[in-house]
């Protein structure tokens, strides 16, 4: 294969797994951000979750994936979207997050 043909179309979405499977590795940086990091932890949690927030909303249109996954891709981006404008929820594995009491599986 030729990089010309393994070349992609600026219109074209990027891979649903791929894409899955980063923001998957972005919601775990953002639980426990890396120390090491160049920038301070709030910082680094706020780049994340709007990072988050963008790949989520790629994966609820996406093509490549199952309705189920999409759906489930739209509720996070929302949920996701409200914790990127409030802020980072600075404190490390002492911050506790919360789960609805009924869970919604469709």
């Amino acid at each position: 294969m030729t990089f010309r043909d393994d070349a992609r179309d600026d219109n074209e979405l990027p891979c649903a797994i791929g894409l899955l499977a980063g923001t998957l590795a972005l919601m775990t940086g953002h639980a426990a951000p890396e120390p090491a990091a160049r920038v301070d932890p709030g910082t680094l949690q706020r780049l994340t979750a709007r990072k988050i927030v963008s790949n989520l909303f790629f994966l609820q249109r996406h093509p490549a994936l199952p309705p189920a996954l999409r759906q489930v891709a739209a509720r996070l981006h929302g949920r996701w979207g409200v914790l990127a404008q409030s802020g980072p929820a600075l404190g490390g594995a002492e911050t506790v997050h919360t789960l609805p009491d009924t869970p919604h599986l469709h």
